[in-house]
């Protein structure tokens, strides 16, 4: 299966863009008649059939449409604090995209060493590990958000956060926490962890404190761990 995004798609008939013309008509080298398809982001795939292979404005038609393709079985929100290598926190927003995931909120803490992200770019991330991953769904990208407006917006749920403060009680592995086919939002935090004052906070507004294993985790890690167990215990 060849996979196109495009959010904007009309039926019956619809042009890529200028771009993804290019790599459907000289990369795939796709001509009309040819068969490929097209998801909008939000559930709908649609089967399409090459109508003119322009390589500048090849159009397709629409022969059918499956709604509501292969959705996830749970709804994962990450927050995420994004690492100081930019292509560190783009590897987790791919893997966690081919694991499957709802939404992610780049994640601005009191020890982050970045604050500004490239949203247009990180979308890009996304989007091409939808179309590797055959996914119908887009995962939504939030501009950078303050770690205290992330903790108390309303979110009807589990809530968790992972960190590393062994003097703040006991945290529970997530694996043992996480309920299948539920509503999930969790806190990963940048490489120098939360500060105490936002664990407390998180705790005192519904948060439960969790691990992820034995092991000191880099942020990118910790954050595809956490996606991967939540994967893994809707699949048993």
């Amino acid at each position: 299966m060849q996979l196109f995004y495009a959010p904007e798609i009309t039926l019956p008939l619809y042009t890529l863009s200028e771009e993804e013309s290019k790599h459907c008509v000289r990369v795939l080298r796709m001509k009309r008649g040819d068969e490929l398809h097209i998801t909008d982001g939000r559930g709908n795939m649609y089967r399409c059939k090459v109508v003119d292979d322009n390589a500048k404005r090849c159009t397709v038609e629409v022969v059918h449409t499956t709604p509501n393709y292969e959705p996830l079985a749970y709804e994962l929100v990450m927050a995420v604090a994004p690492t100081k290598n930019i292509d560190r926190y783009e590897w987790f927003l791919e893997k966690a995209t081919e694991v499957g995931i709802s939404e992610v909120y780049p994640l601005e803490c009191d020890h982050s060493e970045r604050r500004q992200i490239k949203v247009e770019r990180e979308e890009k991330v996304i989007t091409a590990a939808v179309k590797q991953s055959l996914k119908a769904y887009h995962p939504t990208l939030h501009d950078m958000t303050r770690f205290r407006d992330v903790v108390t917006m309303p979110f009807e749920g589990q809530k968790f956060i992972a960190h590393c403060n062994d003097s703040l009680g006991e945290r529970e592995y997530l694996g043992k926490l996480v309920e299948k086919g539920g509503r999930s939002l969790i806190l990963i935090g940048p490489e120098g962890d939360f500060s105490e004052e936002e664990i407390t906070f998180a705790l005192n507004n519904g948060f439960k404190a969790i691990s992820l294993g034995k092991e000191r985790l880099r942020t990118e890690t910790a954050a595809l761990i956490a996606t991967v167990i939540t994967s893994t215990i809707n699949k048993l």
